[in-house]
């Protein structure tokens, strides 16, 4: 069903862009700044796995940075072919759970919080961007992106205090991890901009990214493809952006991904000992 689903978003993508076009930018593109990109999103995925690793250890599952970021590999390969990119994070669960005495509801509550913690800055940053364009449609809610900033802060949290508290001494420093995350996978594209040799509208492009970041995690497609191509095209027709430039970003930050993700293929064949300190 996800395959279909993703071959028919494609289809549909290609049905409003010439193939031609963007397989033409993709081309000429500068493969310096796409080893630069590819490095950064490389840095953005371990700065994730040390995230999640600081909510193991308040759960008292002292994992090893080395063995905790070969089980993120292994579940970023796993998010490739699982469920909205969440399947991998359902098998570190269950790994976890089997070997340590540790609640399944607990692990299952640090997981969730771990994406929600990356989901906040995407809507931090995107409601940054928003407020630092000048569209004439995005302005007459700037008030609102402005405000939002505190309050989906504060909310979130309140949240961890209410429900999770267990885990509340390590919420500003999963914060901190967050910010790095969306801000170097947010350079990446602007190093792909500059390998594709799109100078103009960066503010626009990285915020269409970030929404398409959001649309991604959802349940739908493999790996997040086609929903993520669908958002850059309904994106750049909206912000006034080259269409074919921005079905071309989408692609190749999804190509290095699935190049990265493609390392725990290793640790499928050879399952990760969970080491401690």
């Amino acid at each position: 069903m996800k395959l279909i689903i993703s071959l028919a978003l494609i289809y549909f993508i290609f049905t409003k862009i010439q193939l031609e076009d963007v397989l033409t930018t993709l081309k000429a593109s500068n493969p310096f700044y796409l080893i630069i990109a590819l490095l950064l999103v490389v840095f953005s995925k371990i700065m994730a796995s040390f995230r999640l690793n600081l909510y193991f250890h308040q759960l008292e599952i002292p994992l090893t940075q080395k063995s905790n970021l070969k089980l993120y590999l292994l579940g970023m390969f796993y998010n490739l072919f699982l469920p909205g990119g969440i399947g991998g994070d359902a098998y570190k669960g269950y790994v976890i759970n089997k070997k340590y005495e540790v609640k399944t509801k607990r692990v299952i509550s640090v997981l969730v919080l771990d994406r929600l913690s990356g989901m906040l800055l995407l809507f931090l940053y995107a409601c940054i961007l928003a407020i630092l364009m000048n569209n004439d449609f995005l302005n007459s809610f700037k008030w609102i992106f402005v405000s939002s900033i505190p309050l989906s802060i504060i909310t979130f949290w309140f949240l961890n205090k209410r429900f999770f508290d267990y885990v509340l001494p390590v919420f500003w420093k999963s914060i901190g991890y967050s910010s790095l995350v969306q801000i170097s996978q947010l350079v990446a594209i602007v190093f792909i901009l500059k390998a594709l040799a799109i100078k103009a509208a960066t503010v626009a492009y990285l915020l269409v990214f970030l929404v398409s970041s959001i649309v991604s995690v959802l349940p739908l497609t493999i790996g997040g493809i086609g929903s993520r191509e669908l958002t850059f095209l309904y994106g750049a027709e909206w912000l006034s952006l080259d269409t074919d430039a921005s079905v071309s970003i989408s692609f190749v930050f999804f190509l290095i991904t699935a190049l990265i993700s493609l390392i725990g293929i290793y640790y499928h064949f050879k399952k990760p000992k969970l080491e401690v300190n």
